[in-house]
């Protein structure tokens, strides 16, 4: 009997690889089409995503791309959250992760951070798959076992490390969705949603003063710099906080 999605899952966590084994086609164009496999279906889903966005991803789509019917999907993937789980480890696999430094460890998780976001942003709105999501994947807990091992080099407490690799995958995560969401808005002209630094000066400088004096007065520090400035600032700030729990 062939395995069921779910126990090629379990076997994909055990190995730490996807499960390559093809299904054939049916129909009578069956023969003509390359088989599915896990990859194919993953190339196919990354490629959907970078065209369309993370919310045109189903499992319908999906089919329909690769000229299938879902049911040949569910052959290799157990639902929705299982192809999450495949696409993310895929872009974690992606990380490089640096031979932790004790006397560089600050550098190097803000790095590591820092190539997550840009993975996250080459395909708009994936990081969305990322929530509330426990990891499973070996791709992905490489990651975390890679900045787990920098933290504990700097000299961060256990407990302290730990808490901290969630923390800053989350701001991670959120960063390159709200990200994704506002280049989109601004490819479709969504004219009011998405504003520039100069429309922001003139709204804030038209705010009353006797209600908003410190936003006012202080208007051009609120609008000042990049996106990715904002990302190195917040960054910084929770690095500097595991600095204070750090033993060395």
């Amino acid at each position: 009997m062939a395995p069921t999605p779910q126990e090629r899952r379990a076997a994909r966590h055990q190995l730490g690889t996807g499960d390559g084994t093809p299904v054939a086609r049916r129909g009578p164009s069956g023969g003509r089409k390359k088989p599915i496999t896990v990859d194919a279906i993953i190339d196919t889903a990354f490629a959907l995503v970078e065209r369309e966005g993370y919310d045109a991803l189903t499992m319908r789509r999906l089919a329909t791309a690769l000229e299938t019917g879902p049911s040949s999907l569910y052959a290799h993937v157990v639902n929705k959250e299982d192809l999450d789980e495949l696409l993310i480890g895929r872009l974690c696999a992606g990380i490089e992760l640096p031979e932790p430094d004790p006397a560089r460890w600050r550098e190097q998780i803000a790095g590591v951070c820092a190539r997550l976001r840009d993975q996250y942003l080459r395909y708009p709105g994936i990081s969305r798959a990322t929530f509330a999501a426990a990891p499973s994947n070996r791709d992905t807990l490489r990651v975390s076992e890679g900045m787990l091992a920098i933290l504990l080099a700097g000299g961060v407490a256990p407990q302290a490390a730990a808490w901290a690799i969630d923390a800053l995958s989350l701001y991670v995560n959120a960063y390159s969705l709200e990200v994704s969401l506002a280049d989109r808005r601004t490819d479709r002209r969504e004219d009011g949603w998405v504003v520039g630094r100069d429309e922001l000066l003139r709204r804030f400088a038209a705010l009353p003063e006797d209600t908003f004096p410190h936003t006012r007065r202080h208007a051009a520090e609120l609008t000042a710099g990049t996106t990715h400035d904002r990302f190195d600032f917040t960054l910084g700030m929770m690095i500097d906080g595991l600095a204070g729990t750090a033993r060395n």
